[in-house]
């Protein structure tokens, strides 16, 4: 595969890291959502893995190692993520001590072809709390040749001591002319790949896939309904339950929250400059509460009255 020249740099520094012999047992590959770190750390294994190595220490590609990884096969390599639950209907939303535990047994073991043995985890920040205790132990024990690297968008939501065992590989945004370079050669429009890259704050990858997916129309549709609200000209239980009908409750609530902030950067009305900051720290609450039990329509029905209360409060001080 091609990488972006953000993935390359990280690349290449992981690659120094690996041939002057300094890469620890655990390695967290920490960065956004889309950015292409696990494509980044698959490249690595292969790199690892390879029995043959060509130029540059590159993967051969044609020794038996790299053809198992190419078929899915190796036996000393693994990649850990979420699985489907008991019953066998959806996926589970955490990472449980069952598949940690069998990992650990695993990297006891002496690796198949002799080499190294690499295990990629990803997402890591969905290791619930009993597994997270299972995991330390194993980067507490490291094992010569033994590799755990771990690929979390959320570095946050991991335990301090599993991060301060890990050796860390950050993944960046790139600066914009770059990021709008790369969304060309996608094939996007220049006013597209504007308006996305914008939408995303900056993010190549998210605006790429937003492109794709037609989240930007979403995104339009959000503005509208905001609009709406803020004249009264539509209701807000009514809206707070079409916001969470469907799968993408969580988006709608990450562009509400990105239109508000935006919106109180370019106003000079220091009361709803801070009104705007208060419900972007309270959409992006209520986009976390989504992932509970809680009644989502409430919650988000409870976002959004607040919503046309300070959307009016605003429009009185204006008019006085």
């Amino acid at each position: 595969m091609t990488f972006t020249p953000w993935q390359q740099r990280v690349y290449a520094q992981a690659c120094e890291t690996i041939d002057a012999g300094r890469l620890a047992h655990g390695m967290l590959f920490c960065g956004p959502a889309h950015i292409g770190k696990r494509a980044v750390a698959e490249r690595l294994a292969r790199r690892m893995l390879c029995a043959a190595r060509a130029g540059k220490g590159e993967p051969c590609g044609e020794c038996r190692g790299c053809r198992l990884l190419a078929a899915g096969t190796h036996p000393d390599y693994r990649l850990l993520s979420l699985v489907m639950n008991k019953e066998g209907t959806r996926l589970r939303t955490e990472i449980v001590i069952e598949q940690i535990r069998e990992l650990s047994e695993q990297l006891t073991l002496t690796p198949q072809y002799g080499g190294a043995q690499v295990v990629i985890l990803d997402p890591a920040d969905a290791i619930n709390h009993a597994a997270c205790n299972a995991l330390l132990k194993t980067l507490e024990e490291p094992v010569a040749g033994r590799y755990l690297w771990l690929v979390t968008a959320a570095p946050a939501r991991l335990p301090a001591t599993i991060r301060s065992r890990c050796q860390k590989l950050e993944f960046r945004l790139p600066p914009r002319a770059e990021a709008l370079a790369w969304l060309r050669q996608q094939a996007h429009s220049q006013a597209s790949a504007d308006e996305a890259l914008e939408a995303a704050r900056g993010h190549p990858g998210l605006a790429d896939a937003w492109l794709h997916d037609g989240a930007l129309k979403l995104r339009r549709e959000v503005a509208h309904d905001l609009a709406k609200l803020s004249t009264g000209e539509v209701a807000v239980i009514e809206t707070a339950q079409r916001w969470v009908a469907d799968d993408v409750g969580p988006l709608r609530l990450r562009f509400a929250a990105d239109l508000a902030l935006g919106e109180a950067r370019s106003l000079t009305d220091p009361a709803r400059t801070r009104s705007l900051a208060a419900w972007f720290d309270a959409a992006n609450r209520t986009r976390d509460l989504l992932r509970t039990t809680i009644r989502a329509d409430l919650a988000v029905a409870d976002l959004l009255l607040s919503w046309r209360n300070d959307s009016a409060q605003a429009t009185g001080r204006s008019r006085g």
